[in-house]
């Protein structure tokens, strides 16, 4: 079986750590997986994706549209971009609160979200809305959305894959100090 994962946002709020604990944690148990992240604007608060495979049979990293089993999306206008790779039926993870791209912030437009939510509700038939700002507010940090997302997104069944399995990832993989918080943040129903 052959799980495509495709992770978007703005730079800036974790999607390569994302993508680092998908693929680290696949090859922990034997799972083949492959990747690719497009970053180029990921410094100014731009598009940033990641395309992951997991399972046998894997010769390319990315994969063409209508085929990804989830969207795990940080930003609603990011989601949006991405839809067309979803397949028919797959899931929608998208972090509810907005965030102005700088297109929009340098031409003086207002953006707020909406459009891009509404759009999603009418497109997707198994969407799932993560209120980030709050989340994060409930876990004490701003920089445990990824984290949010990601126990998400484990929670939907898609990935195969437990809480503590990333877990155990993730606590190879961040500085100790931030162990405690990105845990609460997998957990975070």
């Amino acid at each position: 079986m052959q799980n495509n994962i495709l992770i978007t946002g703005v730079g800036g709020q974790g999607i390569v750590l994302t993508s680092k604990l998908i693929a680290a944690t696949a090859m922990a148990h034997d799972i083949p997986v492959m990747s690719a992240e497009t970053i180029g604007m990921a410094q100014k608060g731009g598009s940033v994706f990641s395309f992951l495979r997991l399972g046998e049979g894997l010769h390319c990293p990315m994969f063409p549209e209508k085929t990804a089993d989830i969207i795990i999306a940080f930003e609603p206008a990011e989601a949006v971009r991405m839809l067309g790779y979803l397949k028919d039926g797959g899931k929608v993870i998208v972090n509810t609160h907005p965030i102005m791209p700088v297109t929009a912030a340098l031409s003086g437009s207002s953006y707020n979200g909406t459009e891009m939510m509404d759009y999603l509700e009418r497109h997707v038939s198994d969407l799932r809305k993560v209120d980030g700002e709050a989340a994060c507010k409930a876990v004490g940090s701003p920089r445990a959305l990824n984290m949010i997302m990601l126990g998400q997104a484990i929670r939907c069944g898609v990935l195969p894959f437990t809480i503590d399995d990333i877990e155990q990832t993730m606590k190879a993989t961040v500085k100790p100090q931030f162990v405690e918080m990105n845990s609460k943040a997998l957990r975070m129903e």
